[in-house]
Order: structure tokens, then sequence, then C-alpha cells
């Protein structure tokens, strides 16, 4: 028990959802001639238990980490939290003025102005006008959209909306932050500043809440971190312990006996329940054998089955290679190099990527595999769906290469040398 004031107590909390199930129809004659049929058939539907009885408190000025794997409930608690969304079951109690930053879109009137919606925000919060106008430079400044002040937010890029979500939701002065993964929007010097402003949030000991997929930033943030799993709350404590924890879970969501081989079909999606878009990856080494290890400098294929992209307008699929702390390392996105055949051609694809050059040191790694769709967001994403074992190799063919801890990547490249030009005048 902490001698500080409490911030948030969470009891027994569980939040079910109910899932309709798709009917076994596919064509409009079929559908109208099994209504008919069966005039009073009840609709079926499946129960999806996102949290499961949950139960934490929080202090003032506690920094605290929510980790865990996609599906694991992190998001959903802090909808739960923000009163996004009320609980099935159990009780929150949240003790001082809450700013909440979740998913791009969350928090703002689409049809206001940036400046609007500053000063809506400050409303909600309980702010008066003046405590809005003191913060009102500085959330400007922060997200850097001066010049679109003025605009509909809906006109916003996602990185303009976030920026100004962010400012927004840290300069007003909230007792209790909370923020999710969405700072994955922005850009490297963006996620900075914010990691900067949330260390100084926990500074002058206001309370945080962060969901991070990147356990570098929990664990330079954080003094304490929550694991969830499959909707429950597994470990709260030590932040160190908590990464440990979350790094030594399972890694994969997919069943199969051969390594490198993974299969998708058993899982919820909680970016489009009740689809699946992804099916199934397998790696391929320069031998093209299916297997969970590549080596260094040597080719490499990711194969992964997807289905039903066709009336997906814009569908991208990104291999997304990570470290064991989270940290993204590659981003290989149809978006960026789109294949020779669109996307959605036909029902059940299967789409190939060839990395000529495995370029990761020796270690251990991890692959996302994520479906989204242009504008729109992600339609399905499985976290470290794919382990990756990168083997040792003799890439310079002196017997001595990179190995874990000389870096990340391998870079090839040439030494040369020469007579320093000083040296040679000097004797002249």
């Amino acid at each position: 028990m902490s001698s500080k004031p409490l911030a948030i107590s969470v009891r027994d909390v569980s939040k079910r959802y109910r899932l309709g199930q798709a009917a076994k129809e596919t064509l409009m004659g079929e559908a109208i001639m099994s209504r008919l049929k069966n005039p009073f058939r009840k609709a079926s539907f499946k129960e999806f238990d996102a949290l499961n009885g949950v139960s934490f408190d929080v202090y003032k000025g506690d920094v605290v980490g929510v980790i865990g794997r996609n599906g694991a409930g992190k998001s959903t608690l802090l909808k739960v939290l923000s009163r996004i969304t009320e609980p099935t079951t159990g009780e929150i109690q949240l003790y001082g003025r809450t700013g909440a930053l979740l998913e791009v879109g969350t928090g703002f009137h689409p049809e206001l102005t940036g400046r609007e919606n500053i000063f809506l925000n400050g409303a909600i919060l309980g702010m008066n006008r003046a405590e809005i106008r003191s913060q009102f430079d500085a959330i400007v400044d922060f997200a850097e959209v001066e010049k679109f002040l003025d605009t509909p937010v809906k006109r916003y890029s996602s990185g303009m909306y976030v920026r100004l979500a962010f400012a927004v939701a840290s300069f007003l002065n909230p007792e209790i932050l909370i923020v999710d993964e969405v700072l994955a929007v922005g850009d490297a010097e963006f996620q900075k500043k914010c990691l900067g402003k949330m260390h100084d949030v926990a500074g002058q000991g206001r309370t945080v809440l962060f969901v991070s997929h990147n356990m570098a930033a929990v664990q330079g943030l954080c003094n304490r971190g929550i694991v969830m799993q499959k909707g429950q709350l597994v470990f709260d404590g030590d932040v160190d312990k908590a990464v440990s924890i979350y790094r030594n879970a399972a890694p994969t969501a997919g069943g199969g006996d051969v390594p490198g081989d993974y299969r998708f079909e058993n899982r919820e999606n909680s970016y489009s329940p009740g689809k699946l878009f992804i099916r199934r990856v397998r790696t391929l080494d320069a031998r093209g054998e299916i297997t969970d290890a590549a080596s260094m400098g040597e080719p490499m294929r990711v194969l992964i089955d997807v289905e039903g992209l066709t009336d997906v307008r814009g569908a991208q699929v990104a291999v997304i290679v990570k470290n064991d702390l989270g940290q993204w390392l590659a981003n290989f996105n149809t978006g960026m190099k789109p294949p020779a055949q669109p996307l959605g051609k036909d029902g059940a694809e299967t789409l190939e990527l060839l990395i000529p050059t495995v370029p990761f040191v020796t270690g251990n790694y991890f692959i996302d595999i994520s479906v989204a769709q242009k504008g729109v967001g992600r339609l399905d994403a499985i976290e470290s769906a794919v382990p990756l074992h990168v083997t040792d190799n003799d890439v310079y063919g002196t017997g001595y290469g990179p190995r874990q801890g000389d870096g990340v990547v391998y870079l090839d490249a040439e030494w040369s040398v020469r007579p320093t030009a000083d040296s040679v005048a000097g004797t002249a």
C-alpha cells in the first residue's frame, strides 16, 4: 500500500463484446430463401471477453507502462478508463481531471477547426476560457499547426491530427494523462517531443498511463509496468520485470508444427471484429526451405496469405521487423513499393516479399504483419507474428563478422589505406 494519494482504482473490471456471426449464404437469393424457410430464426452471436476481472490501483505521480501483445486488452482498458466505453462489470474510480490520447479521431469534432477543438476539449475537461487561453500558444507551438488552426480537423493529415491531439491532452494540465500507442503515427522527431513532454508531466507529480510496444520507451519513462495477456492482468510491478515477462511470452499467435510456418485462423481481430484478412505467414531461407532462421547477408522470403481484400480499395500490407525491445528496425510496405499485381484482384492471394540481403546482425528478432486501408487505418494486424533468428555468417570473407552487440545492422563497406598528405609533404 502506497502512502501517496490514490489516482485510479480499478476493481474486477470486465468488458464483453457480442460479435454477430457471418451468415453462410453468400448470394442475396440464398439469403432470401433461407429467411423464407426459417422466418423465426434468431441471429447467432459470439461473445468475446476483451477484459476479464482486471483489478489494480495507480497512485498520484505513478508513471505506468501497460504492455502486452495484440489482443491482450490494453486499448480496451484505456477506453474503459477514459469513459469512452462502459465496463460490462466492475468499478472504476478516477481521482482527478483526465486527459486521454487514444486512436486517431477520438475526442475531436471533425467539422470544427483546430482552434475550436482546443477550446471544446478544454471545456470538457472543466477549464474556463482564461485557463485554456493560458495554454493555447504552447499547444499550437507544440503541434506545429498554426497555418491550419482555422481549418476543420477532418482535413488534417493523420500526423497533424495526432500532434494537435497530443498537445491538447498534455498541455491542458490533466492530473491523469492516458496515452495509447497512437504515437507510432508520428515521425521520430515528434515521438521524441512527446516522450519529453510526458517526462515533464511525470516530473510535475501527475499520473501517466502509457501503452506502447516500444519497450525501450516504456523502460525509459515508466517506474512501473502492467502486463496484459488475453484480457487479464498477469503482472503488476517493477517495469524491468514487466518487460522481461513481455519479452519471454510466447511471441506468435499462429499454430503449426513447422518453425517458420504459422497459421492465424483461430484468433480474434481487434481491428475488424468478425473478419480475418491475414491467414498464414511463412519465412523461407536462401535455399527456399521453410524455417524461422535466416543467415546474415543472405536472401530470405516472407510469404503472406491474405483473404477478403477484393472490396478493399487502397489495401496495403506491411512486414515490420523489430528487435526484442519492440523497436522498429525495418518496414517493408506495399504502399511504399507496390507489387506488379494490385492487392485484392483475387479473393485469396499470397504475397511474396524478397529481402535480397538480410541486413541484421546475429540475434533474435520478431516480425509484425499488418493489413491497412489507405485513409482508414488498420484492418488486421498480428504483433510478433513470426520469430526470426538471424544466424552468424562470414559476410566479409575474413572469418570475422558483426555479432550481437556490434550494432543492429550489417552494412557492406570498403577500407583503403593511403599516405597522409601532410606526411608526404614533410619528407619532400
